[in-house]
């Protein structure tokens, strides 16, 4: 077992933790925090902290499970410290997906997604870490619990609220 190996100092182990759990925790991290640069700074420095703090990793939850709480607390960490405003300038604009068909569908296109992302922004960083755990990574109610540090009731109010607040917010698109 990797992790067994990883506990041990092999490097190539936890190595091999990191490509294989790497991808899908900077799409979390993407997700909670919104531009790519602060993500791949919390993944990073998660792998750092879980390298650091194996040796004491006993097993309860899955090394998945573990990673995503790690992950989850450095975004919100990075969330809170945040100032609460954004430059204009400083903001990447996204590129257009793909669209097979018409200008219009790929500009509709772009609009729903735009649309989305600004609600997805409106949400608590709390909200947003439970709601992506949920629908972008498919954890279980109690996985998430334990990645976030709250019960599942809260895990699962935060969903019901951010769910709540995306279907209002996405209406006009419906």
């Amino acid at each position: 077992m990797l992790v067994v190996r990883a506990k041990e100092g092999d490097e190539g182990a936890f190595e091999t933790l990191v490509r294989r759990h790497g991808p899908e925790l900077l799409r979390l991290a993407v997700r909670v925090v919104g531009e790519r640069g602060a993500a791949e700074d919390a993944v990073q420095e998660a792998f750092v902290s879980a390298w650091r703090r194996l040796p004491d990793f006993r097993g309860d939850a899955a090394f998945r499970t573990w990673m995503h709480r790690i992950v989850t607390n450095r975004c919100l960490n990075a969330l809170r410290a945040r100032r609460p405003f954004t430059d204009l300038d400083a903001v990447a604009e996204t590129a257009a997906p793909a669209h097979e068909g018409s200008p219009a569908r790929a500009a509709e296109a772009e609009a729903a997604l735009r649309d989305l992302s600004a609600a997805l922004d409106r949400l608590s960083p709390e909200q947003r870490a439970c709601w992506a755990l949920r629908e972008l990574h498919g954890l279980s109610y109690e996985d998430i619990a334990e990645a976030v540090g709250i019960s599942q009731q809260a895990v699962r109010g935060r969903i019901f609220r951010a769910r709540r607040s995306l279907t209002e917010a996405m209406s006009a698109w419906r």
